[in-house]
């Protein structure tokens, strides 16, 4: 191993002020020659100190070690480098960040063979359906629709294209004739999806001859819990609106029928997103090569 020990203080620099030009500025050199030393350092050690978007700077795990070791003796500091070195194999805090929606990664079998496989890889997973920036709350990944994803972002597929999905328990339908278009759904009991108690529940979309619409029901029932909307419909409380994949058990069952099948066509469904690929933590690229296995 072969690192330029000059560049430490910009490392340093970067790790306390949490943000490039800042740190070029404490420093007086341009941002270009700290964000190119601190790829030089990262190329040296094998592995990624800080993760960077157009939006924020964090420190990755190890950077979070390397800090940590640049207040001890240099022989300290020489030690820790070796040590980060020398990691290849798949370990840490994996923080992921994971839509409610997304059945295939959260229904246990994909995270199960993962964590089988990784033993030394300690996940921790918030389901959440806020926008945010991943990278500044401290997350290393996460999983959305990708219409949702920034651009600056990789993004991997987990499954296929999605369809989303319409449904009502028979008991509700003993009792109200069936929509046969969507605008029909503004005279039924719905049961609607908002992402949070200050954000107005989601649309309902839709297509007809190629053109999409969408229908603004008023739900008697609102929930940011895919559960509680699922129980709501099983007890016959209305008609709801979903990934398919989170009914289809049910249905199969004969607790729910599909409606509106004609007027929901499929789109592109959900992606792990990271940032940058260059000198990737282990743990993270081992989670996506068992994503792009899996799917």
């Amino acid at each position: 191993m072969n690192v330029d020990m000059n560049l430490l203080p910009l490392f340093q620099a970067v790790a306390e002020e949490d943000n490039f030009r800042a740190a070029a500025d404490r420093l007086g050199v341009t941002r270009s020659a700290v964000s190119q030393g601190i790829r030089r350092l990262e190329d040296s050690i094998g592995t990624a100190l800080v993760t960077r978007t157009t939006r924020s700077v964090r420190l990755t795990e190890a950077g979070e070690r390397l800090r940590a070791a640049l207040s001890q003796p240099m022989s300290d500091i020489m030690l820790a480098l070796e040590h980060l070195a020398a990691q290849d194999r798949p370990r840490g805090l994996l923080k992921l960040a994971v839509t409610s929606i997304a059945e295939d990664f959260l229904s246990g079998p994909l995270l199960c063979r993962f964590a089988e496989a990784n033993p030394a890889v300690t996940i921790d997973v918030t389901v959440t359906d806020y926008e945010f920036d991943i990278v500044a709350a401290g997350f290393d990944a996460g999983v959305r629709l990708g219409e949702v994803i920034e651009q600056d972002m990789i993004a991997v597929p987990v499954g296929g294209d999605q369809r989303e999905a319409v449904v009502a328990a028979p008991a509700y339908l003993a009792n109200h004739s069936a929509p046969s278009h969507p605008r029909d759904l503004i005279h039924h009991r719905c049961i609607g999806w908002r992402p949070a108690p200050n954000v107005a529940p989601h649309c309902w979309e839709f297509a007809e001859n190629g053109v999409e619409f969408d229908v603004a029901v008023e739900p008697q029932i609102t929930t940011n819990d895919l559960r509680l909307m699922l129980r709501s419909a099983l007890c016959g409380a209305g008609i709801t609106f979903a990934p398919r994949e989170t009914f289809r058990p049910y249905v199969e069952r004969g607790e729910l029928v599909w409606l509106l099948e004609d007027f929901l066509p499929p789109f592109p469904g959900f992606y792990l997103y990271y940032p940058q690929r260059r000198n990737m933590a282990p743990k993270l690229r081992a989670l996506v090569e068992h994503v792009r296995r899996w799917t």
